[in-house]
């Protein structure tokens, strides 16, 4: 069993409140939950500052390989909308035989 985490630190645009924040982000997640139903998909971080968030997605599967497709797919999804920046994207992997 494998466990992929990834954490995207979005820049967003032209934003000057959370209210509006929330209506970026919020469509944001729902896309990547509808496009990947299998992952976990959550804003993690940033969440009192208007400009910037931070996207966890996790992905529980049998091989690396899957975990890996996964998480680059949903990182390409994020990356894609005109409306924000991807600042960065860290990946981890974990599996049942880590001490």
């Amino acid at each position: 069993m494998y466990i992929g985490a990834l954490t995207l630190d979005i820049l967003l645009g032209d934003v000057h409140s959370l209210k509006q924040k929330r209506s970026v982000v919020r469509p944001l997640v729902a896309e990547v939950r509808r496009r990947f139903p299998a992952a976990a998909v959550a804003e993690t971080g940033h969440l009192d500052l208007h400009r910037r968030t931070e996207i966890g997605v996790a992905v529980v599967s049998a091989t690396a390989a899957n975990c890996g497709e996964v998480l680059e797919a949903c990182e390409r999804l994020v990356a894609s909308r005109p409306e924000i920046e991807l600042l960065s994207a860290r990946r981890s992997l974990f599996n049942e035989h880590e001490d």
